[in-house]
């Protein structure tokens, strides 16, 4: 249930009696749940970046391979990287997991019960059930470096670098149940250098890939699966491979294919379930997986696919969500990779912690009513279910904390006594997708730009709605990131949840909420449509000049485009502070990049300080 879009502030008593209330006596209501930006503004929800789900002509199965682009095509000998990586071979004969004892019968005796599981539960329904792998959904091969691409206009030299973005695209046919959650690592790279642009695209080598090719057929448990009663015997299946060493978790369950961040002169793969792989661009722009940094065994958890760097400090803030206790784990990376101890949190249950948020003095955490539902596989349930009975509420921690004693628990830069946060606020979610899919507009759910500040001395709490569009993917210049920020760039969805636009807005300005049209007006500073039959991906903000130094929007928005109709994409380059119609501009790419997550872009001089 929602508690309506109405633009005058919403106040909420959050801390009575107490200026530094317990946990079991801080908590707000919110009947809602919220997509995080960061306390600076900004960070991303991937969760509902749905399209249609009308089936391709073009390509009616996923798994018939599209024609490849031979030029710069070519097999690299993987090398293993140095430093605190914890390596995960490439031969898949390499692979480091525990073999059968008794051979292959341990593989085989695996594979009869789960093939009994399928009959019994999803016989006939598993191609139905793949919802998310017709149209641009559907997945690619890997493609070397192909260069010299055709370019209208002129790249900036502030773009030379390599732009990458990451989406799930599975390597080996699903065996029942797939969520788009569940593919492998895609990694799609435009280097550009000179304002002459390649393309690549490659596999995050993840120890679950490499053992899945070790057999040629997919062996993990996958989030599509885990629905229902069948739910749990796909749970026995993974449980017995696992004992009989059949497959090997030491190294990671997971496949790498959310988002990046660029710490410690080192790219990361991330999952928010799984430790981060590093990735090494090489000169001709490929992208090579190096290992697993797990920072010399200290990493005993996850690692949150939405990090923040604090562009001052140099430091990496994390958090990871876990379904044993703690719930909730905090810790900083100093700018040297040195990895401080964890500090655990104390939330009542498993939750679905996607983001956070930091300011220059506080990381902000989110406990909503996405939680973690395994009781409700007996019942019918997937195992991830948004219950609105459920309380949502803000953690504030000072930083550098080593314990959650001083964690104030409220309904993100600071100003005064105030804690600022700039968000995408949705009615709900459905991650069932055998249910969202059968609704008449597919994962319709549409998020709107809120603004909520926090007093920290009297525990109010005020919310106002900054945008009337249906808005995700919101970018900020990330050099401001904990502080004070002025300008935000979204991507706009329509109602079948395509990205049809990027939309400017400044939050210095008062809000229009009168149309939802893209056009300029009240808070909106510009406007960039795609055009007709044409859906795009996160737009990344790259800046003129690195540092705080020039106007925050002085930069250059570029993002990966789709064409409908010709069945092409295209990187396409906007100017930031204009947001004007013609992009700046267009790079053509050898073939279809299919939707994904979230982008990154890697400096030059980043590139040349590669670890």
């Amino acid at each position: 249930m929602d508690t309506g879009m109405a633009s005058s502030y919403l106040t909420t008593s959050l801390f009575p009696g107490s200026n530094i209330p317990s946990l079991s006596k801080s908590t707000v209501s919110l009947p809602f749940p919220l997509q995080l930006f960061g306390a600076h503004g900004m960070a991303e929800v991937h969760w509902r970046r749905g399209l249609s789900v009308a089936a391709s002509t073009q390509n009616p199965s996923p798994w018939v391979a599209e024609p490849d682009v031979k030029e710069g095509d070519r097999e690299r000998d993987d090398g293993y990287g140095a430093g605190s990586l914890n390596h995960v071979y490439y031969n898949p004969k390499k692979v480091e997991f525990r073999r059968p004892k008794v051979g292959s019968w341990a593989a085989s005796v695996c594979d009869f019960v789960e093939r009994a599981v399928v009959w019994a539960f999803d016989a006939g329904l598993s191609d139905k059930k793949a919802y998310l792998l017709f149209d641009n959904y559907a997945p690619v091969e890997e493609l070397g470096p192909v260069g010299d691409l055709p370019i209208i206009g002129t790249i900036p030299e502030c773009l030379n670098g390599e732009f990458v973005r990451v989406g799930p695209n599975p390597r080996l046919k699903p065996i029942s149940g797939y969520h788009w959650f569940d593919g492998d690592g895609m990694m799609h790279g435009l280097n550009i250098k000179d304002g002459k642009a390649t393309y690549v695209a490659r596999f995050v080598k993840t120890s679950r890939l490499q053992q899945e090719e070790y057999y040629g057929a997919a062996k993990f448990l996958k989030i599509g699966q885990l629905k229902g009663l069948r739910g749990l015997f796909y749970i026995a299946v993974e449980k017995l491979r696992l004992s009989l060493g059949v497959l090997d978790e030491s190294n990671g369950l997971y496949g790498g294919n959310t988002a990046f961040v660029y710490h410690n002169n080192r790219l990361l793969a991330l999952h928010e379930i799984d430790k981060p792989y590093a990735i090494r661009v090489l000169d001709d722009g490929d992208l090579q997986t190096m290992g697993l940094q797990d920072y010399e065994q200290r990493l005993g958890h996850s690692f949150t696919a939405h990090p923040k760097i604090d562009s001052t400090t140099g430091e990496l803030f994390m958090f990871a969500y876990q379904e044993k206790v703690p719930y909730l784990i905090y810790r900083v990376i100093s700018k040297n990779g040195t990895l401080r101890e964890p500090v655990p949190i104390t939330i009542p249950e498993c939750v679905m912690m996607h983001d956070f948020a930091i300011t220059e003095n506080y990381a902000l955490f989110m406990d909503l009513p996405l939680r973690f539902n395994p009781t409700g596989l007996p019942k019918g349930e997937f195992i991830f279910k948004f219950d609105p009975s459920k309380e949502s509420r803000f953690g504030i921690l000072p930083r550098y904390a080593t314990d959650e004693s001083q964690i104030r628990w409220s309904n993100a830069w600071e100003e005064g006594d105030e804690v600022v946060l700039i968000t995408c606020r949705m009615p709900g979610i459905e991650l069932d997708l055998e249910l969202e899919f059968k609704k008449e507009k597919a994962w319709s759910v549409f998020s709107k730009l809120f603004e909520f500040r926090m007093n920290l001395k009297t525990g109010e709490v005020k919310q106002r709605q900054l945008s009337s569009l249906s808005t995700d993917f919101p970018r900020i210049n990330e050099e401001y990131t904990g502080r004070k920020t002025r300008f935000v760039y979204c991507g706009v969805f329509d109602e079948l949840n395509r990205v049809i636009g990027v939309v400017k807005y400044d939050l210095d300005e008062e809000p229009c909420l009168t149309t939802g049209d893209l056009q300029k007006g009240g808070n909106v500073a510009g406007v960039f449509s795609l055009g007709p039959g044409r859906s795009g991906s996160e737009a990344i903000f790259v800046p003129l000049k690195r540092g705080m130094e020039g106007p925050e929007d002085d930069g250059y928005l570029i993002l990966f485009v789709y064409d409908e109709n010709k069945g092409t994409s295209e990187a396409v380059i906007i100017d930031a502070k204009t947001m004007a119609a013609d992009p700046v501009a267009t790079v053509k790419l050898p073939r279809r990049v299919p939707y994904g997550f979230h982008a990154h872009f890697v400096s030059q001089e980043q590139l040349m300080q590669q670890a």
